[in-house]
This record gives C-alpha cells, structure tokens and sequence, in this order.
C-alpha cells in the first residue's frame, strides 16, 4: 500500500502523463516527515494553515449537472488519502480533528468557486480527475 507521499507521486506522474498541457501543483511538504523546523516554516509559508490540499490543477471548467444546473470552477483542489483511510466515523461526523480542518478547507475552496475533494487512494484520485477534466 502506498504511502500517502508515495500516492502524490503517482498522481502527479498521471497527470503528466493522461494530461500534459495542464499546469498543476502538488504540495511536496504534504504526507512526509518533516523536521519540527520544518514543519513550522511549511505552516508559515501556509498562511499558517495545515489543512491545505495536496493537488491543484489550474484548469478552469464548466461542469453540466443537467438541467437548468451547471457550475463554472476556477481549479480543482484534491486532499489526497491513501488506501483504506477512513473520512467519517459511523455516526457521521469526521474520522479525526485533522480530516474535519481539511474538509472545511475544502468548503471554503467551493464557496470561492474551485472544485474541492477528498480523494482516498489513486484509482479515485484518478476518477476524480478524469472526471473533472472530461467535463
């Protein structure tokens, strides 16, 4: 099973490969050891946020959620998990303190007009993309 560094790594490898001409980022201090100095600039850097998303590819789309509904996005934002991560509990509410920071970092990117995901493992890394990019 990868790790979630290991899973950023193919997916961006995917993305270069299924869609060149895409300008993406993809957030190199995310799912790896960092020193605590290190840690503490990232966060800085950050905007002194944690939560950030992993991925982000600045391709604008319109998506076709059928009549009359469709939405226009400046991005897609993806928070990358690897295989077998658990988002919510049983009861609903989100698995740990820090996956419910991510999601509402995610909410906040789609009030300002981005698509913004979890993605658990690369076959659903990869379905969202394709997704989005064939819209």
């Amino acid at each position: 099973m990868a790790t979630e560094a290991e899973l950023q790594q193919m997916v961006a490898d995917y993305i270069r490969l299924q869609y060149p001409d895409v300008l993406f980022h993809s957030d190199f201090g995310s799912g790896i050891k960092l020193t605590p100095g290190q840690a503490i600039k990232q966060k800085r850097q950050n905007g002194g946020r944690r939560a950030w998303p992993d991925m982000f590819l600045a391709e604008p789309k319109e998506i076709d959620y059928g009549e009359p509904s469709w939405r226009r996005y400046a991005g897609l934002f993806i928070e990358l998990k690897k295989e077998g991560t658990r988002l919510k509990k049983r009861n609903g509410e989100w698995a740990t303190e820090h996956i419910a920071e991510q999601a509402d970092v995610l909410d906040r990117l789609e009030f300002r007009g981005y698509k913004a995901v979890f993605a658990v493992g690369f076959e659903e890394a990869k379905k969202v993309i394709d997704e989005y990019m064939r819209a």
